[in-house]
Formats: structure tokens, C-alpha cells, sequence
């Protein structure tokens, strides 16, 4: 099946077109300020021919018309016509306590993601903007919700209850949700492959590090705990999120500075993490050059960084009672081989023995522990966009067969 896998924010609609079959991407990419001036649309197919082109493209249903017709371009497509297109499989942020795995997008499940908007107000409402406008544009086609949440919805109430009182939980579902669920589950089930094991006896910690960084502490294949809560805004410092912080600290800097609460938000997500501390950038490789001249805060919001993500990784090994493998993934994790240093240093007690010669090079997805070491880390490039498009193959043929 050729599965279309969106993923939609508020100005942007990221793609790309896989044949589950083959697991193959077949085209990908993604269009720009939608609802701006200099909308682009950007298409690479899998023999890399490139295009980007710009447009008037007021809204997202323009947007996957954009998409729709590069996909069928003679000179740059991949396909004949829109029934080539079999499914369309849709990451989407917040599915609350509603949802445990990927569903069937019917007016039901529409309905429960808007009664889950204020529970991601940044994202949820541009995900069904993106439902909407594949019902616009390919009316018939099945469409299937996956969940950034989905993956940890196993937890045990001891890891996803806060202190508060039950009956704050109980009626407005206040708890640790999770995010970045596709990916952690990806590299899970990769690192296992590369282990040559049974993902259910193995004990891992996945270490998802980008722009947004969450851990998960992945038992047998179930997540039982992440770093991230009931929004990502909790966890690991972050490109401008900042992170755990004692909550008493928002409400002093309110009241010293004067500060509504959109404007302590806007604060905490966009002014916070490596952008906040170090004054120079929310980009790891910018903040590693600068920490290289001997810039004080860029060194001091590296640390910061690297010393939460140590602190989880032994965290997550005592919640779990040990420890086989720890997974680096994300645009940071990926590549990043500072990062990873620092995040596993002085670890010789965990079994964590980093071999510096196999951090440094090799490929993309490789081993990078000292031979003969108790706990393997391992780097594992992420593919969300596969796990969706599985996913929503998985959903559609058992809905055929039904």
C-alpha cells in the first residue's frame, strides 16, 4: 500500500509517501508558511530529484492540494492518480486517555480530539486542519490517527500521577502523558534487531534528543516511564523549553516581572532551554563552537543538558531495576557525538563504556560501546513517518478483511 504520512502544524504540513510493502519512501517533504507571503513547497523523490516551488497557499487544504499535485506531476511524481494513494496516516500530538494505539479517523475520533485541544492547544487544532483537508481533497480515502502519546499509555499510575490532589485527576485528567511515543518505540524495536534480541527481555532507556527531548524507560517493550508529562514541556532541557523547574519559580517570576500567563508560557517554551541559558542559540552545534571558544554560558547550558540527560539514564535504570542498552536518537542524538559522551561519563558503575573511536565515526546507525561492556549504547536514526505508515497500513487492511 502507498500510505501518505502528514504531519501538520499551524503553518507547515510535513509529508512524505511510503510503500509499507517495500518499506519505501517514495517521495517527501514539505510545505512552508502556509498562510503567509513566500509559501513554499519543497519535494524530494527517492531518486533525489528535487523541486521547490512557491504559491499563493492560504490554508491547509490549499497545502495538500500543493502536495497532491507534485505527487502526480509528470516530471517530478511519483504516481498516476490520487487512488494510488491507498491511506492516509496522520501523526497527531495528544489522543489523552482516549486512545492506546493507532485508530480509524471517523467523526467520533474527531470528535474526542477536539474535546483533547485543551490539552494540546499548539498542535491537536492543526492536526484536525490536516484531517479536514485530506476529506477536502481525497474524500473516500481512509484516514488513521497516530499518537505521540499512544506508546506510553502502559504506565503504571505510580510513574504518571503528580502530587496533586486525585480529584484534580480525576476530573481534568491531569497526569503524565508522554510524547515523542513513535520514535521511542521505533528505536526500541531497532535497538532490539541490533542486539539480536527479544525486545521483551530486554531493559532499555531511549533517549529521543532534538529541538523537543524526552526519555522513556522501555521494560520488555513497554514504556513504563518518560520524561516528558502532561505537556512537553517537562523533562530534559530543550532547545527553548526549559524543562523540569520547580514550579513555585513560575509563579515568583510572574509576580516580579509583571508577567500574564500567556506571557510565562511564551517564557518557558520559547525563551527557556539552551536558547535561555546560553544567550546565543537553541542549536546544539551552534552551542558546542561557542563552548569550544570558551563562551561560559554556552559551556554552562551544554552541561545542564548533558547532566539531566545523565541523571535520567540512571533514573530510568533503578525504576527498572537495571539497564541492558541505552539508545541516542533525534537530530542531537543522531549526531552529536559530544552529547553522547557527556551524557554517559563516569557511568563505568551502570556498565556504560563509551569506545570513542566507534562514537566518532562509522555510520549513522551503529554500536558505539567498549567491547566487552556490560550495557550497550547504541545510535538509532528515528523514522516516525515508517512506524505511521505501518501503523495505518496495519489499521486499513484489518478494516478490509473486517
Amino acid at each position: 500500500m502507498n500510505i501518505l504520512v502528514l504531519n501538520c502544524g499551524s503553518s507547515s504540513v510535513k509529508y512524505q509517501l511510503i510503500d509499507d510493502t517495500a518499506r519505501k519512501r517514495l517521495a517527501g517533504g514539505s510545505v512552508e508558511r502556509i498562510g503567509m507571503s513566500g509559501a513554499t513547497l519543497s519535494n524530494t523523490r527517492f531518486d533525489g530529484d528535487e523541486i521547490k516551488i512557491a504559491g499563493e497557499i492560504v490554508d491547509h487544504t490549499v497545502a495538500i492540494e500543493y502536495i497532491l499535485a507534485i505527487l502526480l506531476s509528470r516530471n517530478h511524481g511519483v504516481i498516476s492518480d490520487k487512488s494510488d494513494i491507498h491511506a492516509v496516516g496522520h501523526r497527531v500530538v495528544h489522543g489523552g486517555e482516549a486512545f492506546a494505539g493507532a485508530v480509524l479517523i471517523t467523526d467520533e475520533v474527531t470528535k474526542t480530539l477536539r474535546e483533547n485541544i485543551e490539552l494540546a492547544p499548539l498542535h491537536n487544532p492543526h492536526n484536525l486542519r490536516g484531517i479536514a483537508a485530506c476529506e477536502a481533497n481525497l474524500p473516500g480515502i481512509p484516514q488513521v490517527g497516530v499518537f505521540d502519546t499512544a506508546f506510553h499509555q502502559k504506565m503504571p499510575k505510580k510513574a504518571y500521577l503528580y502530587g496533586i490532589p486525585y480529584a484534580l485527576y480525576s476530573q481534568y485528567k491531569i497526569r503524565r502523558y508522554g510524547f515523542h511515543g513513535t520514535s521511542h518505540r521505533y528505536v526500541a524495536e531497532r535497538a532490539a534487531a541490533m542486539l539480536g534480541k527479544d525486545l521483551s527481555s530486554l531493559k532499555l532507556i531511549t533517549t529521543h534528543l532534538g529541538n523537543g527531548c524526552s526519555m522513556a524507560a522501555v521494560d520488555r517493550g513497554v514504556s513504563v516511564d518518560t520524561s516528558m508529562g502532561f505537556t512537553p514541556l517537562e523533562g530534559l532541557l530543550m532547545g527553548t523549553r526549559c524543562g523540569d523547574i520547580d514550579t513555585s519559580i513560575i509563579l515568583y517570576i510572574m509576580a516580579k516581572e509583571g508577567l500574564t500567563m500567556n506571557e510565562a508560557g511564551t517564557l518557558l517554551q520559547k525563551h527557556s532551554g539552551l536558547q535561555g541559558i546560553s544567550g546565543i542559540s537553541s542549536d546544539m552545534r551552534e552551542i558546542i563552537a561557542e563552548m569550544k571558544n570558551d563562551d561560559r554560558k554556552a559551556r554552562y547550558a551544554f552541561e545542564v543538558f548533558t547532566y539531566r540527560v545523565k541523571k535520567y539514564i540512571g533514573a530510568y535504570a533503578a525504576a527498572m531495576g537495571g539497564v541492558d542498552a541505552v539508545v541516542f536518537t533525534g537530530g542531537i542524538g543522531e549526531n552529536s557525538s559530544e552529547v553522547r559522551t557527556a551524557s554517559c561519563e563516569n557511568m563505568a558503575f551502570l556498565g556504560i563504556d563509551i569506545d570513542e573511536a566507534k562514537n566518532t565515526a562509522g555510520p549513522k546507525e551503529k554500536n558505539i560501546s567498549r567491547d566487552g561492556t556490560r550495557t550497550q549504547v547504541l545510535v538509532v536514526p528515528t523514522n516516525e513517518e515508517l512506524v505511521i505508515a505501518l501503523d495505518t497500513a496495519e489499521i486499513v487492511k484489518a478494516r478490509q478483511h473486517a
